[in-house]
């Protein structure tokens, strides 16, 4: 698989998938570490989706790139997370500011946190065009290392403003929804479009078309299935999508 500056740009969501369930958290995990994912990305919004995470990186911590949030209104709050996540990860490589939620008051004790050594990067995060401007506000203090977004077919908001903007100030991008929650599987192409395209399923070629903006750094596929991981572990080799299959792929989407 390839990789990019965030590590190999397939990973893992976290968002509806094993929540509390570890038995299949340590699957799913385990068989996306197996197929040479790394970064597995979660909240404090997922239900119990960081301690599930946490039981199935038990004895594979080093193998992976944890990218969690801090998502609170308050400081006390958004600490009291940071020690749950120190407890359960021992450090974090990313950490990212929830959905925009209180940056500016979160900010300054993160960037402390960082200088200590207990997180890598920080990053910001929203799913909502209509916080955009914002969001490229928060990108434009220079405070922030890593920027998260929904980019399909279908959600493309981003690519206006916050991927020029990420691209100009060095920020590593992180896709959510690359899959639009499942919207854009519930009809595949004809098997020969997947073959002209040079893959297996349609959810390759979602993330492939993704990944063949030098922009994106990772995609975060969630999935509760141990061998959709796998597959979509697949599309994170080149041969990249040129302009006229990143077409192709959007006419079925």
């Amino acid at each position: 698989m390839e990789s990019r500056r965030l590590g190999p740009v397939v990973g893992l969501g976290t968002w509806r998938t094993f929540d509390g369930d570890a038995r299949v958290a340590r699957e799913v995990v385990g068989a996306a570490l197996e197929a040479g994912s790394r970064l597995f990305d979660s909240s404090p919004m997922y239900g119990g989706a960081e301690a599930s995470l946490a039981i199935a990186l038990r004895g594979r911590r080093r193998d992976a790139i944890v990218a969690t949030k801090i998502w609170a209104a308050s400081v006390e709050e958004g600490r009291d997370q940071f020690r749950r996540q120190l407890e359960w990860f021992g450090r974090l490589e990313i950490e990212q500011i929830h959905n925009l939620l209180s940056w500016e008051k979160h900010l300054h004790w993160l960037e402390a946190e960082r200088a200590e050594g207990r997180i890598d990067r920080l990053g910001v995060t929203h799913y909502s065009p209509a916080s955009f401007p914002e969001l490229a506000r928060a990108l434009r203090t220079s405070r922030f290392e890593t920027l998260q977004v929904p980019l399909n077919p279908r959600e493309r908001e981003c690519e206006r403003e916050l991927l020029p903007l990420a691209a100009d100030l060095g920020v590593g991008v992180i896709v959510m929804r690359p899959l639009g929650e499942g919207s854009r599987l519930r009809r595949s192409p004809p098997a020969e479009v997947l073959e002209e395209l040079g893959v297996q399923t349609w959810p390759q070629a979602l993330l492939k078309w993704a990944l063949s903006d030098p922009r994106v750094d990772v995609v975060i596929p969630a999935t509760r299935d141990a061998e959709h991981a796998r597959e979509n572990a697949v599309a994170g080799s080149p041969p990249w999508f040129d302009d006229e299959q990143r077409r192709l792929v959007e006419r079925f989407a």
